[in-house]
């Protein structure tokens, strides 16, 4: 997973009106937590922390933050960030400190692969979970997990427990749960010819 650096300020004051200032000048009220520390209150550019968390991988970014004090250096992910509803911009985000050598859980991204063959045949692609939850090392986090659909025919399910975890990484997500289905009234043809 890629490394980006972050600028950050301390802020001493916190609340609506102050959350409310800061948003107004560009920037995005924060909060670093982690195991052993006292959660400090930060504030940082939104222009800065949207190109940081852009693109693959996106909140699994390991972030390392610049700034005065204990914080300086230190290595963070984002656990919680909450959007304008709107607009889509950052509005407040949660940081998690991590160590670099303490494994984490992070929500990965699925990426369906190829055509499916029941969908070929007339079927309807039900793509009903997006990401699993996958516990790792910080510079193992994956980008995405591919899951190959190629051959999924009509009433056919990929579940989790049929993907291959990335290497170094454990995959959490129930594995009975499914991932992607073809519906389709073929299938429901096929089953009244067996009965």
């Amino acid at each position: 997973m890629s490394k980006q650096v972050l600028n950050v300020e301390l802020r001493e004051k916190t609340g609506k009106g102050i959350c409310r200032r800061l948003r107004a000048a560009g920037r995005v009220p924060a909060v670093v937590y982690g195991k052993g520390m006292t959660p400090v209150a930060i504030s940082l550019a939104q222009r800065e922390l949207s190109e940081a968390i852009a693109g693959e991988g996106g909140r699994n970014h390991i972030l390392t933050l610049k700034c005065e004090g204990e914080l300086n250096e230190q290595n963070v992910i984002v656990a919680d960030l909450l959007r304008d509803p709107l607009k889509g911009v950052p509005r407040h985000v949660d940081l998690h400190k991590i160590n670099l050598a303490d494994k984490v859980k992070v929500h990965v991204k699925l990426v369906l692969v190829g055509t499916p063959a029941g969908v070929k045949a007339g079927g309807f692609l039900d793509f009903a979970m997006h990401e699993v939850e996958v516990e790792c090392l910080p510079v193992h986090i994956p980008g995405h997990i591919n899951v190959d659909i190629t051959e999924l025919t009509i009433g056919h399910s990929v579940h989790v427990g049929e993907i291959s975890a990335p290497i170094g990484a454990v995959i959490l997500s129930d594995p009975k749960a499914a991932i992607v289905s073809i519906l389709g009234r073929k299938a429901a043809t096929e089953e009244e010819a067996a009965v």
